[in-house]
């Protein structure tokens, strides 16, 4: 019996919380055939991204042709693409594939360690954003693409727009690093759902933007409409944010197996 199959196209984490590990741990979880385009490496720990080395465009084209040409993919998830060359050649590629595609515009890592060339932003605005199903920035990547700076739950409909002015269909503005609930924006420009869910006093909390992405991606894979996949995801990474773990010296990751226990197509 065949598997939705899903592709992520990110940069390693070599501390294996966030990135393409981070993808690939998350689409094991929910039941997908997971694989995978590195963009860059990095080394990177619980402490911060001591380095990070993209690849070169003809590797990210190969390895994706390579994939796609043979396996197939049901939906494709992007993170890290460090460059405007790398970006321009994913939404080339990602333009010929005609599946759901989850855009999280990586630009700074959990630690404030810069993963994305300025000279990317614009690239990122109108070749890959344009071509999202649903794109998933969270607060600082929402200032850095629009220039809009969220302060409260108030202004969540402010950045939405903005970053729906570039021609995503959906949008998913992350306000898990506002203070209180965490509550998140999901938004066509028409329907709109805000997303709730408890705070949990638990600073393990590493990889969080990669994997909603994965988990998105995977729920689209699988057939479900945008705004059923995107709750699902969000149940998922709560509970992986609930269980997130020590790990090395600082941040440790979130657990991305806490949900092994269940049926993957669970609610």
């Amino acid at each position: 019996m065949s598997r939705p199959r899903v592709l992520t196209v990110a940069g390693s984490d070599s501390g294996g919380g966030a990135g393409i590990q981070a993808d690939l741990k998350t689409m094991l979880a929910l039941g997908v055939h997971g694989m995978s385009v590195i963009t860059a490496v990095t080394a990177q720990n619980s402490t911060g991204v001591q380095g990070a080395w993209e690849l070169p465009v003809a590797a990210v084209r190969a390895q994706y042709r390579s994939v796609v040409d043979d396996i197939g993919v049901d939906a494709v998830k992007t993170g890290m693409l460090a460059s405007a060359e790398i970006v321009g050649a994913v939404a080339e590629l990602i333009a010929g594939t005609g599946v759901p595609v989850v855009v999280d515009p990586v630009g700074v890592s959990k630690h404030g360690d810069s993963l994305l060339a300025v000279s990317a932003l614009d690239a990122m605005r109108t070749e890959l954003l344009p071509l999202a199903t649903v794109a998933t920035p969270n607060l600082d990547e929402v200032a850095q693409l629009t220039g809009v700076h969220v302060e409260s739950e108030a202004d969540l409909r402010r950045a939405a727009a903005a970053v729906l002015s570039y021609g995503p269909r959906w949008v998913l503005i992350k306000g898990g690093h506002l203070p209180g609930e965490a509550v998140d924006l999901l938004t066509d420009g028409t329907d709109e759902f805000l997303l709730r869910a408890p705070r949990h006093d638990n600073r393990h909390t590493h990889g969080t933007g990669c994997t909603l992405a994965s988990a998105i991606a995977s729920e689209l894979a699988k057939g479900r409409s945008v705004p059923e996949a995107v709750r699902a995801a969000k149940d998922y990474v709560t509970g992986a944010i609930a269980a997130g773990f020590a790990l090395g010296a600082g941040i440790g990751p979130v657990d991305h197996g806490w949900a092994l226990g269940r049926d993957p197509g669970q609610d």
